[in-house]
């Protein structure tokens, strides 16, 4: 009976000791969840940006001012028969 005891305990301490500091143990858990938590904290930051994305190619394709906008900012384009003036400040010579 004796020997049985033994023999249950260490196995006991065996399975506890692989479960606390073995593969698939409870240390990798704990990495995996933050691993986890890191991805979807990735994850909500792209979606954010894809929704911003959607609402500027939703623009696009609806309003032909923000086509417009986007020309005349990024292009420098302009419509016929206008004119187009552009201020540059001087920058002061140094001495």
């Amino acid at each position: 009976m004796r020997f049985l005891t033994l023999c249950v305990l260490s196995l006991l301490i065996a399975l506890q000791f692989r479960l606390w500091s073995g593969d698939n143990g409870v240390s990798e858990l704990r990495s995996l969840q933050q691993d986890i938590e890191r991805q979807q904290a990735t994850n909500k930051q792209l979606t954010q940006r894809n929704q911003l994305l959607q609402a500027d190619i939703t623009d696009l394709r609806n309003a032909q001012e923000a086509v417009e906008e986007r020309a005349r900012n990024e292009l420098g384009l302009v419509k016929p028969n206008e004119t187009f003036f552009r201020l540059v400040r001087l920058q002061p010579e140094a001495p």
